[in-house]
């Protein structure tokens, strides 16, 4: 049982405990100790509710998957679900080292950013894929969304920050996250979902679903690395 399980299916009256201190630093379930329980729970809050991974359909994709994999079965040893504070620790920061600079990010930084996202419901969706053998976070992807006026007050999904780490790369990790985002943004009601990239990754993301669109460019003005 994982701390997110606990989470989901054990729920405590602290004022029934008879000595909630005992119980704030250990108890046993199913012959497994799970010391500081409440601080646990806490860390692993997820940034959004994670049952609407399991609403996506998954019965037909874009992406091509061989053997098939899905949000709830993304290969052996793995979980996906939503990022949640204790994944600073799982090497959530690492791994995004492997995409683009980072900068120095303490877990305050992190926790901060993540309470400031947290704030905002319906709006940041990150997911992480963990492999629960060593406790590492190994996948994750963004997206954000943007309300509009435009389109009958819409709303517009954004891909960011896709990365598969080095030793997880070749098991359809990538397809998995962006497929998943796409399904998410579609399940969300977004009008229309895009993503940046550079012009080597146009073909992987094609067989995706997402194309070039004629006569739109990107344009960006950078105040800082």
């Amino acid at each position: 049982m994982t701390s997110c399980e606990i989470r989901e299916s054990f729920a405590i009256d602290v004022g029934t405990i008879p000595n909630p201190n005992l119980f704030m630093t250990g108890l046993m379930i199913n012959g497994f100790r799970y010391r500081s329980l409440i601080k646990t729970i806490e860390e692993e809050e997820p940034l959004f509710d994670g049952a609407i991974l399991r609403k996506l359909d998954f019965s037909s994709t874009n992406a091509k998957f061989n053997p098939k994999i899905s949000p709830e079965h993304p290969g052996e040893n793995l979980i996906m679900r939503p990022l949640c504070p204790a994944d600073y620790a799982r090497g959530f920061v690492e791994l995004l080292r492997q995409l683009t600079k980072v900068g120095d990010v303490s877990q305050e930084d992190f926790i901060a950013r993540y309470k400031s996202m947290k704030a905002c419901p319906d709006t940041y969706y990150l997911v992480v894929i963990v492999d629960v053998n060593v406790d590492r976070v190994v996948g994750a992807a963004t997206m954000a969304i943007e309300n509009k006026f435009i389109h009958r007050c819409a709303t517009r999904g954004r891909i960011e920050d896709v990365v598969v780490c080095n030793e997880m790369r070749g098991k359809q990790l990538g397809k998995l996250l962006v497929e998943t985002m796409l399904k998410l943004s579609e399940y969300i009601g977004c009008y229309k979902t895009t993503l940046d990239c550079k012009d080597a990754m146009i073909p992987f993301y094609q067989q995706l679903g997402l194309h070039p669109e004629p006569g739109n460019n990107f344009m960006v003005k950078r105040f800082h690395e």
